[in-house]
This record gives C-alpha cells, sequence and structure tokens, in this order.
C-alpha cells in the first residue's frame, strides 16, 4: 500500500522522484523519503505528506534516485522508520512496498551476527542482507538474497560505485518505463505519463537491472523479455484541472466514465459468453468494488436468473468452494491482494475465472483467465467515485447484452441525466450531517448495495460513524440507535417496494431521526415524511441506482468539505490494498 518510484537519466533524480511520489501519494502519506547518488549516498527523510514538502529532497545531487511514500504497516511513522533503508555501512539503499512476513527471523540471524537495526520496519532486514552478499556486483547479491524473503515486494535497490537500479517484483505491483535515454520506475503507470508512454509490467519473481544504456531481466536465474506496452493515460488526467479536489473532479468526469465503460464491454463478447454459460457465479471483491458488485448480484438475479454471490475478498478462502462455474474477481487498481489470493484459489480448483478492473497490465490482469476493463481513467482520491459508477457500467451492459439490450432504455437515462446530478442543491442535508456522530443509510432491493456505498463514502471522507443497512433490517438491532441526534438517509423510488419502503420511513420518522429522503418529483407523501427530500429526476428503478449513487458521493463529499476534512487523503487511509 505504499508506492516507490525510481530514476536514472540525465535529469537531476530527487525533484523526478519527488514529483512521481506525489502521483503516487494516495497510495500512503504517512512519511516519505528520497536517496540519490552522486556518487555518494545521500538520503533524506520527512514524516507527513509530500504535498506539505514538495521542494524539500531537491538539495540531493544526483540524475539517479529513489524515493518512497509510506502507509505504515510495521512500525509507526516516523522519520527513522520511513524509507528508504541503509545497510550499516550506509552504502546502500532500498525501498520497498510490501510486506516481508519472515522478517523477524530474518532480522534474529542478523543480530546474532552483529548487526544493529535502526526502525521497526521490515524492510531494513534486506539492506542488512544484501550488504553481507555484497562483493562488487551489486544484481549478483540481490539476487542471492531474494530466495530468502518471503511474503510479498517490489524493491527497488541503490548503492555507492554502482550506476545502476535494481528492481525486483513479487507480488507488489512494478512498472518500467522506458523513455529517452532515461527509466523512470513506479508502482505504478502514473509517475511516468510526463516522461513516457512506453512501458514494461515486470512479472513475479522478475530481478531487472537498469542503467542508462538500457535494461536486463532475470527469472529464475535465466534472461527474460518482457511485452513493451502502451500507456492509454495521459499526464492531463492526473493534475485537478481547476477543481478543488481530486474527488470532485473524479465525480464530474462520471457521464464520460459512464459512456466509455459502456463502449468497452459491449466489444468483450468472448467474456460475455463465458458469463452467458455459467450455471452459477461467485463475485469476489472489497470495499466499493463488493458494493457494486452487489448491484451486480440483485440484476443478475432478477434479470438473467443466473445465481450470483458476492464474497469478500479476505473471506473467500474460509468459504467452502462450490461447484461454481465462474469466479469474478473486481478491483479498480487491479492489485487488491485478498482479490486477487481469491482469484489464485479460484484457478488453482479449476474454476474459470474472469478479472474487472480499471488497469492495464496490473497484477489482477497476470492472473485471470480473461479480463474486461472499465475506462474509468485514473481516479487518484482515495474515496472510489468514477469507478464505482464504471464497474455498474460494465455489469449493466453485460446484463443488457445477455437479456436482449432490456437495459437500453436505463442506460440511455444515465447518459442523459448524469449532469443535471450535478447542480442540486445539497445543502440542507449538508446542515443535518454534519453535526450527526452516526448516520444510518437505508435503501431495499438493488438499493441496499447503494446504501452500504454511500455510508462507506460518508464515514471514509467526513469521519461520521455511517452504516447502510437493508431498509427491513432496523427493527432488527437498529432501531435502538435512533433518536434526534441519529438522521437516516432513505432511498424511496417509484417501484414494486415503494409501500413498504414508505413504512420504514414513517417508522423512523416516527422515532424522531432527521429523515433525508432521496426520490423523485410529484411524490406528496414522501415530502411529507421527510425533512429534507433530493429529488431525482424521473428514471427507471434501475437508472436510479446510478444517479442516487452519485448525489450520495456528492453528499459525503460536501458534508466533509464543511468539516474541513482532507478529502482527497483521508486519514488511515490508502487507495491500493496491495497486503492481505
Amino acid at each position: 500500500m505504499c508506492g516507490i518510484v525510481g530514476y536514472i537519466g540525465y535529469h537531476q533524480a530527487a525533484p523526478v522522484c519527488t514529483e512521481g511520489l506525489l502521483s503516487l501519494e494516495y497510495r500512503g502519506y504517512d512519511s516519505f523519503g528520497i536517496a540519490t547518488l552522486s556518487p555518494e549516498l545521500s538520503v533524506y527523510k520527512h514524516l507527513g505528506k509530500i504535498s506539505d514538502a514538495k521542494t524539500s529532497a531537491n538539495h540531493l545531487t544526483g540524475t539517479i534516485g529513489i524515493g518512497h511514500t509510506r502507509w505504515a504497516t510495521h512500525g509507526v511513522p516516523s522519520e527513522i522508520n520511513a524509507h528508504p533503508h541503509l545497510d550499516g555501512a550506509k552504502k546502500i539503499a532500498v525501498v520497498h512496498n510490501g510486506i516481508i512476513e519472515n522478517y523477524a527471523e530474518l532480522k534474529r540471524g542478523l543480530e546474532e551476527r552483529g548487526v544493529v537495526f535502526a526502525s521497526q520496519t521490515d524492510t531494513e532486514v534486506i539492506p542488512h542482507m544484501i550488504a553481507e552478499k555484497y562483493a562488487g556486483n551489486l544484481f549478483d547479491a540481490v539476487s542471492s538474497i531474494i530466495p530468502m524473503l518471503e511474503g510479498s515486494y517490489a524493491l527497488l535497490i541503490i548503492a555507492e560505485g554502482e550506476d545502476k537500479i535494481i528492481a525486483v517484483r513479487n507480488g507488489s505491483p512494478l512498472v518500467l518505463g522506458i523513455g529517452d535515454d532515461q527509466f523512470i520506475l513506479g508502482s505504478d503507470a502514473l509517475p511516468l505519463l510526463n516522461y513516457t508512454h512506453n512501458v514494461v509490467y515486470f512479472d513475479d519473481g522478475d530481478i531487472a537491472e537498469i542503467k542508462k544504456s538500457g535494461y536486463r531481466i532475470h527469472n529464475a536465474g535465466s534472461p527474460v523479455s518482457r511485452e513493451i506496452a502502451t500507456l492509454e493515460w495521459n499526464g492531463d488526467e492526473i493534475r485537478k484541472a481547476g477543481f478543488k479536489h481530486f474527488m470532485l473532479k473524479e465525480i464530474y468526469e462520471q457521464p464520460g466514465a459512464f459512456a466509455n465503460t459502456l463502449s468497452s464491454i459491449k466489444h468483450c463478447s468472448d467474456e460475455i459468453k463465458l458469463i452467458k454459460k455459467a450455471h452459477s457465479i461467485t463475485v469476489v471483491a472489497c470495499g466499493t468494488s463488493a458494493n457494486a458488485s452487489l448491484v451486480f448480484s440483485y440484476l443478475m438475479e432478477s434479470i438473467c436468473h443466473i445465481p450470483t454471490r458476492v464474497v469478500l475478498g479476505s473471506e473467500f478462502k474460509y468459504f467452502p468452494t462450490p461447484g461454481t462455474d465462474l469466479v469474478i474477481g473486481v478491483s479498480q487498481s487491479g492489485e487488491t491482494a485478498d482479490t486477487i489470493a481469491a482469484l489464485k484459489l479460484a484457478k488453482s480448483l479449476g474454476i474459470q475465472t474472469i478479472a474487472v478492473t480499471n488497469v492495464l497490465g496490473s497484477s489482477i490482469t497476470r492472473v485471470a483467465s480473461s479480463i474486461l476493463y472499465t475506462r474509468a481513467g485514473p481516479e487518484i482520491s482515495v474515496a472510489a467515485t468514477k469507478s464505482f459508477t464504471s464497474q455498474v457500467a460494465a455489469f449493466m451492459q453485460i446484463i443488457n447484452i445477455l437479456s436482449d439490450h432490456s437495459l437500453e432504455v436505463e442506460l440511455a437515462e444515465v447518459r442523459r441525466y448524469i449532469p443535471e446530478v450535478f447542480t442540486i442543491d445539497l445543502s440542507k442535508a449538508v446542515a443535518i450531517c454534519k453535526d450527526a456522530t452516526t448516520l444510518l443509510y437505508i435503501g431495499r432491493g438493488v438499493f441496499y448495495p447503494v446504501a452500504l456505498e454511500g455510508a462507506l463514502k460518508m464515514k471514509e471522507i467526513s469521519y461520521i460513524h455511517a452504516e447502510g443497512y437493508a431498509a427491513g433490517e432496523l427493527k432488527h438491532g437498529p432501531f435502538a440507535l435512533l433518536s434526534p441526534e441519529t438522521p437516516v438517509i432513505g432511498m424511496c423510488f417509484s417501484n414494486s417496494v415503494y409501500p413498504v419502503m414508505m413504512s420504514n420511513l414513517k417508522e423512523v420518522k416516527a422515532r424522531s431521526a432527521p429523515l433525508i429522503v432521496i426520490g423523485t418529483e410529484h411524490d406528496a407523501d414522501l415530502a411529507d415524511v421527510a425533512d429534507v427530500c433530493i429529488i431525482l429526476p424521473s428514471v427507471s428503478e434501475y437508472g436510479s441506482v446510478i444517479l442516487s449513487s452519485i448525489i450520495l458521493q456528492l453528499l459525503a463529499y460536501h458534508t466533509a468539505v464543511s468539516l474541513d476534512r482532507d478529502v482527497d487523503m483521508p486519514r488511515n487511509l490508502a487507495k491500493s490494498v496491495t497486503v492481505e
């Protein structure tokens, strides 16, 4: 969940690494650090965000450098625990994304041999191990210690007297950008976009030596070649473009992301045939992707009548895997460790797998048998917005094709009416939410996962405790929470569950809880029961899924802004969860 960068070329490395780390800051922002060679090894570390100290490492000189932005796993956030980590002689520097699972055993062995550790991290064992094996060839020294490491890791390593960067990948993402007389490395492609669109995605087990004159890759002791891919994204997509926050920019990008994803899925006939042949489907996902998958489950079972269950990636291995025909793994980044582990387990059992992801060349694309790409474009803010609606768009298009285009009207409605949602005044709803300590979100049927996602967005960025419930479950415990200090946000549209949903809302109102209701115009009953009505364009039930999801994103955003929260980088969170 950390981010790493490396640079070797003709520019000063420190500013390039800082710029790259800024684009990876969504992966972690507890601390950061940079090391350069000039030819001596120089290191700078900073406790706090890169965006608060953008030029602080620019005094480092040299055209070879590595950098790291940290999301703490082992050891508290501090300058000592920040990367890069060094060997005892301070000649070798390492940055690491991942977890060394056997570091305690390795550390004990090193300490018995007289090594003194400076930090609490798992990473620090690596430079000390390299130093023990180093005899003038950094590539050989690194290659000799890699078999001793257990866990997931992407490593970048430099050393005094070596005009190169050594890169290693095992379970954590790492990309090499190939420029004109320069190379840049990153945990994903974002740091590369201002320098090149030609990239190599390393495979697990790859050890690469990158020099100014070129690079070589070995795997299992033998030279290998990797395909050079072309990035589809561009540098403009990772800038705020006048918006105060990336999250707001990405909310407003949803009309294009939705339409682009519909178009992309329309051409995935082979993958859709696999889904059509399935007698049952298991969808594996985490967080926002799990909520999008629940929407898919409701629609798939009600329209296509294919049994579809959703299992959290972290829980998949604890479920007896049924003789299901198909497992679909959903991950925006394509790097979600739990989802990838679930797909690997499914494949080991001989089950057909499909990945749904937003990132070309990501780890999940090397695991799944088939790939479906959403076309949301880069998503920088930690809180997922356009990736959620793009995943739902992908699922709706799959169902549309499988059901002889029964959702064409709904898909057209969404494309037409999303921009209208951006103009809705949420000030009264924000005034209620911002002073709450607990918020409850309720919906029935396909709006239950919308309630879950709305609550997730609110708690992520406002730090207000929020929970989503199926409306019928309130009486099974959560009713005890209702009071004038516990606002409830409900979704009530003119569909088959309208009468019972209206009854649920009246029950909430009878307990004196402030009630915010999302519905459609010309509903007098809704106006009578709600303290605040949020009126959406009148569209079909399934079209309302997308529109209500977006209004809940905006409600969370404006509430968080009113509380002066760090919307794009909420505390304790990182965008890509690359450890289990």
